[in-house]
């Protein structure tokens, strides 16, 4: 493994592709390798096919985010503990370090409960891996705000071993992804970078095309120690061709490649 902060491909990248294409691009464009966003898309979820994918074009699968959308409430099980222990079982399968995982919405009321004690149990099952709970934004519809998450959109209210920061998240709650960062700190395993213009939704922007401080925050992952990995996690729903989504997602790892500084060994 290169001593560099390992620059990854979410699946969710090249939606509406589907995951083996992800594999595909990242092997194409020299990603270091992939993260899956597992969805109804059932090579998502399938350890077997997905090491396939990632022997065959050699990029390997280096995070696995656990279903958490609305869209994937029914992915292998109606209960949330179950879709994060099938999580769990996919990234320990494919030997992928980190699982990516949202906090609660407000009407999973017995997972939201006990979420924090919860997932200490789970972690405590797996132990070679991180489970790095993201943060979220207000949702504004009609006008109006409101958080459908439990105990809250910032993870970082509750005290958890791991976090993911997720730029463009950062831009739709308004808030500095730095000043996020901050208070994460030690905890902080894992990036999703994107970029948002703050207008209140997730737009998951090529990063420097919003208004989020992309590049200084990948510039200060060095003296954080930081120890984990950067997603790429962009919309190109809207792209033309292929030729297009390769060229945004081209950019992008440039992007990151150009701000990134691997931690020196006195800080990592």
């Amino acid at each position: 493994m290169t001593s560099r902060v390992p620059v990854l491909l979410s699946s969710s990248s090249v939606f509406p592709e589907r995951t083996a294409a992800a594999f595909q691009l990242a092997a194409e464009l020299g990603y270091d390798g992939v993260e899956v966003m597992v969805w109804t898309d059932a090579v998502s979820q399938d350890a077997g096919a997905l090491r396939g994918l990632a022997e065959h074009y050699g990029v390997p699968v280096l995070s696995v985010h656990a279903p958490c959308l609305l869209v994937t409430q029914r992915v292998w099980s109606p209960d949330p503990w179950q879709r994060l222990r099938k999580a769990a079982e996919l990234a320990e399968t494919l030997a992928a370090p980190t699982v990516v995982v949202h906090p609660p919405f407000t009407w999973q009321r017995d997972y939201a409960r006990n979420f924090a004690d919860g997932l200490d149990t789970v972690a405590g099952q797996f132990g070679g891996l991180r489970f790095a709970v993201e943060n979220m934004y207000p949702v504004r519809m009609a006008g109006r705000q409101f958080v459908p998450y439990a105990p809250g959109w910032d993870p970082t209210e509750t005290d958890y071993a791991s976090y993911t920061l997720d730029l463009s998240h950062c831009a739709a709650s308004h808030t500095d992804s730095l000043e996020m960062a901050d208070r994460m700190g030690a905890n902080l395993a894992h990036v999703h970078l994107g970029d948002g213009t703050g207008e209140g939704r997730d737009e998951h922007l090529v990063p420097g095309r919003g208004t989020q401080p992309c590049a200084e925050l990948l510039r200060s992952l060095a003296g954080r120690g930081f120890t984990g990995s950067v997603a790429v996690e962009v919309t190109t729903r809207g792209a033309r061709s292929r030729a297009v989504r390769e060229a945004d997602l081209r950019e992008a790892l440039a992007f990151a490649r150009a701000n990134l500084t691997a931690p020196s060994p006195l800080n990592a």
